[in-house]
């Protein structure tokens, strides 16, 4: 059955409101070229989408690295003097797997316990502390920071730079600044993980128009493109990642709407449901293989050596598993090789999948946990989803895609959209249609829902603990983004609380479901103030909440509401006005215009007057001939409240003092990381040039046509002194100092290198202008046979130049063959810019145009004179007619004239029949027809 008819999308929120264009994008009328981006942040990789207009290209793409790699490692590595990113992260993990920082964005607004627990089941060695919340931070020693005791980093600031490097990536792809962002999050993360994210992204300097939900962005990707005006249909997307699990339920469908007066089918998706399991994905798989490996080379290695207790040795193999693991999803048997494991033993070993999902055997039945509590709430069968699409890297793995199928008793899994792109795409969808520079051509409805249900929870003097003092606030599922308000009658300041609903539905790492607390002053001394009043019902307090659409709940304002009934004296009205003023309006009608007017503007002053607290003059005078009565009136006061955050924990957000100070820090490392980049690029231009200029003195023999022996000698030392320097001193120079040096070779080098260059394109350039001047001369022969009316200084001018032209090249080779190896004589830029020259006065002549011959009207034989007859006269047509006057045919009569006529008309005067007229009196006596036909 096809759902009633959604609302008129707008362009605005994560409910029906929303609607994304694709297709056809257009910039929107915008000075500057926009562009926009998505982040997938995922426990492991990060990836980057674009949507950014440039012809010829595809409008969403998704951004490479340094790598060229369409995904990138969320690392973050320190070292002495360094912070390394991404690749550059995931070359020290080996070496140094306490100083390379990962499943950070799983550790955001999580306790101290909870990051061990997480940390140390996954053989990471990271050194945690506990910050003033209460949240986990990390310690780096021997780089990232100074002092003994070294820098401490909070989640935040880890995260901030991983989001800042995506940053960059989406703008070197794109070329244009981008800081609009859409972040993608799973469906799990609680309140303190979407604000830890938020101000994140704020100390990245990164615009985050909204957060949505891993699913919702597959759901675009999976509906854009597609029609569901014949049906509507349910979809399963199921997710398993690195970290975590989770199968959500959309609904898609269509609706019609009128656009622009026609009946359009616009196609909708709602997200019904979705359930997971954070602490399940392919890292445990992985980790079923890490025990299993190790195990196998502690026994190899015996004398009770346990390898776990290696954090390197642990890196290594871990970093090798992974590969096996991806080998395994594709064949039935995988090898393993590491070497130097521990104390310089190499480990090699061989594993079959049947082995392997023997060690996971638990873990297959605990990945439907999820896709059964979707059908099982949804109140749906397995029969009745049209597809089941699978997207995150770990349901490549075979035994779990055959697992889905016979729970699901289908032969086949949909798999349409890519499993690790998909997310990006999605989100990069939906940051289009948020931003205003960014028009899109396709409408998609998206109503997505908040994942946990919200309770508010008041405490406070004479507040007892019933239904009323704790509230659902938010539905499971409820619309984002929402508003809503409570009302509450009470007389004294209290505290609220917000609250997950349930405590069996907690993000992970929560123990209480308490996530905000609130304290509400000032309601008293409203109280106090109106107590006093006739209250026509309890005063009130107004609570305003916000669930914003990146799934974040707050209770923006608070009011007091004071109703009060109270006797007011008002004027008596005028019983008669209305038939006063009925009167002069039918009396209005008989009068003339002047009347009318004037009774016009007396009702008008009239109904002026009547926005004011007193009424008219006539009201007026009425009034206070007739009194005052008395008149019961309610009058509403709103007060506002005092709001107070009180929250306490790991899960609030960086006091501001702290945020002040991460955003100064990682400014700091931003710069250093900038000057660090500059510097290698200097080193490799440096040693680049040492080898390739050693290269060509090497092998080069036309070099020695342009340098002498002595000259090369001495620069191959030179070359060989700063390449000494590069390797010893060098290797840790400064920019200025790679700068300097390079500088200093190419003084020597580059005089050389250019004699050598102009040794082949200086023939060319006097071969090109002697071939021209010889062009030339077939073009003055052009001119003077075809072009006759060009003048003659021009083309002798031209003539003059190309001689001097050839004198200067003949004296110019002749001094060349005696410069030796000091300076050229002239060079091949020198030739190109003198032809270049002749070629502009040869154009200029070129375009001068042949003159148009001179137009000579047609001679005609005028009519015979009648005599001395009297001159002809004839009156003066209308405008745009032409006539002419008569004239006589006696040499000696007065000549005619006639009126000059109006603008835009077109005439001839009469003129006497003398030579020097004779031409316009031919005219005049043509017939008027044919007089028109020529004007």
């Amino acid at each position: 059955m096809r759902p009633p008819p959604a609302p008129a999308p707008t362009k605005i929120g994560l409910g029906l409101g929303l609607v994304l264009w694709l297709a056809v994008l257009s910039l929107a009328p915008v000075p500057a070229r926009s562009a926009v981006s998505s982040v997938d942040l995922g426990s492991e990789w990060i990836k980057v989408a674009v949507v950014n207009i440039r012809p010829g290209q595809s409008p969403i793409t998704v951004a490479i690295n340094e790598m060229s790699k369409r995904k990138s490692p969320a690392l973050v590595a320190f070292q002495p003097g360094a912070r390394l990113i991404g690749e550059e992260a995931a070359g020290l993990v080996a070496r140094y797997p306490d100083r390379v920082l990962s499943q950070v964005r799983d550790l955001l607004g999580k306790p101290l316990d909870h990051a061990r627990r997480a940390l140390d089941s996954t053989y990471l060695p990271f050194s945690v502390v506990e910050d003033s919340r209460g949240a986990v931070a990390f310690r780096i020693h021997g780089g990232g920071g100074e002092g003994e005791d070294g820098a401490v980093y909070s989640v935040e600031e880890l995260v901030a730079m991983i989001l800042g490097y995506a940053a960059r990536l989406a703008e070197f792809h794109s070329k244009v600044p981008i800081k609009d962002v859409v972040i993608s999050v799973p469906p799990y993360f609680g309140q303190a993980e979407r604000k830890g994210l938020l101000q994140a992204a704020q100390l990245a300097g990164i615009n985050v128009l909204s957060l949505v939900h891993e699913h919702s962005g597959a759901a675009l990707q999976y509906g854009i493109d597609k029609d569901f005006s014949n049906g509507s249909r349910n979809v399963i997307f199921y997710d398993m990642g690195s970290s975590s699990t989770y199968a959500t339920l959309v609904h898609f469908s269509a609706y019609n709407a009128k656009e622009f007066g026609k009946t359009i089918s616009v196609n909708q998706f709602q997200v019904k449901d979705v359930r997971w399991n954070p602490e399940l994905g392919g890292q445990n798989m992985e980790l079923r293989l890490v025990e299993y490996f190790a195990d196998e080379f502690n026994k190899e290695v015996g004398s009770g050596i346990d390898v776990r207790k290696f954090p390197k040795a642990m890196a290594k193999l871990k970093k090798q598993v992974k590969r096996t693991k991806e080998i395994l999803s594709a064949n039935t048997m995988a090898p393993i090789s590491v070497e130097s494991l521990y104390d310089d033993r190499d480990f090699r070993s061989t594993i079959t999948r049947e082995k392997f999902e023997e060690l996971c055997a638990d873990l297959w039945e605990k990945a439907l946990v999820p896709l059964k509590e979707v059908l099982e709430n949804s109140g749906m069968k397995a029969d009745e989803i049209y597809a089941v699409e699978l997207i995150g890297g770990a349901t490549r793995v075979p035994k779990l895609q055959a697992k889905l199928q016979e729970f699901l008793g289908r032969k086949e899994l949909d798999k349409h959209l890519d499993a690790d792109e998909a997310v990006v795409l999605g989100a990069a969808l939906y940051a289009a249609n948020l931003s205003d520079g960014i028009k899109l051509n396709r409408k998609l409805g998206m109503i997505d829902g908040s994942p946990f249900g919200f309770v508010m929870e008041l405490e406070g003097p004479d507040l007892v603990k019933d239904d009323n003092t704790r509230q659902l606030l938010v539905p499971r599922m409820k619309k984002l983004p929402s508003k809503m308000y409570r009302s509450i009658a009470h007389n004294k300041d209290f505290e609220v609380s917000l609250a997950y609903e349930s405590k069996d539905l907690l993000p992970p790492g929560v123990s209480s479901p308490v996530f905000a607390q609130y304290a509400v002053s000032g309601l008293a001394d409203a109280s106090e103030k109106y107590s006093g009043r006739n209250l026509s019902s309890p005063i009130k307090a107004n609570l305003h909440f916000s669930l914003s659409r990146s799934g974040v709940l707050s209770l923006e304002r608070a009011e007091a509401v004071v109703e009060i009934t109270e006797w007011v004296e008002v004027p008596i009205k005028k019983p008669t006005l209305e038939n006063s003023t009925n009167a002069s309006q039918n009396v209005s009608v008989e009068h003339s215009s002047n009347s009318t007017t004037e009774e016009s503007t007396e009702k008008t002053q009239l109904d002026d007057g009547g926005n004011n607290k007193t009424t008219s003059s006539e009201v007026e005078q009425g009034s206070a001939d007739l009194g005052t009565e008395k008149k019961l009136k309610k009058r509403t006061y709103r007060v506002p409240l005092k709001l107070i955050n009180k929250t306490l924990g790991p899960g609030i957000s960086l006091p501001e003092e702290s945020f002040l100070e991460a955003k100064n820090k990682l400014e700091l490392l931003d710069k250093k990381d900038a000057e660090r980049r500059r510097t290698a690029e200097l080193k490799n231009n440096l040693e680049g040039y040492i080898y390739a200029t050693k290269e060509k003195i090497e092998t080069s023999e036309e070099l020695e046509k342009v340098s002498t022996a002595d000259e090369r000698q001495s620069f191959i030392a030179k070359l060989d002194e700063v390449q000494e320097w590069l390797y010893m001193d060098g290797e840790d120079g400064t920019a200025a100092e790679f700068q300097e040096r390079l500088n200093s070779l190419k003084a020597i080098g580059d005089p050389i290198f250019f004699r050598l260059k102009e040794l082949t394109e200086r023939p060319a350039a006097v071969g090109h202008a002697r071939s021209y001047l010889d062009q030339l001369q077939k073009i003055v022969q052009d001119w003077e046979s075809k072009k006759s009316w060009l003048p003659r200084e021009k083309i002798d001018e031209v003539l003059k130049e190309a001689d001097n032209l050839k004198i200067w090249l003949d004296e110019k080779e002749t001094e060349q063959k005696t410069a030796g190896f000091s300076k050229p004589a002239f060079t091949s830029e020198e030739v190109y810019m003198k032809v270049f020259t002749l070629q502009d006065k040869v154009a200029i002549i070129n375009r001068i145009p042949k003159p148009k011959p001179k137009i000579e009207k047609p001679a005609e034989n005028k009519p015979e004179s009648t005599g001395s007859s009297d001159a002809a006269s004839e009156e003066a047509p209308s405008a745009d007619d032409q006539s002419t006057q008569a004239t006589d045919g006696t040499g000696s009569s007065d000549a005619a004239s006639e009126e000059a006529p109006s603008a835009d008309d077109h005439s001839t005067k009469a003129t006497d029949g003398t030579a020097d007229e004779k031409a316009e009196q031919e005219s005049v006596d043509e017939p008027e027809s044919k007089l028109h036909d020529e004007l």
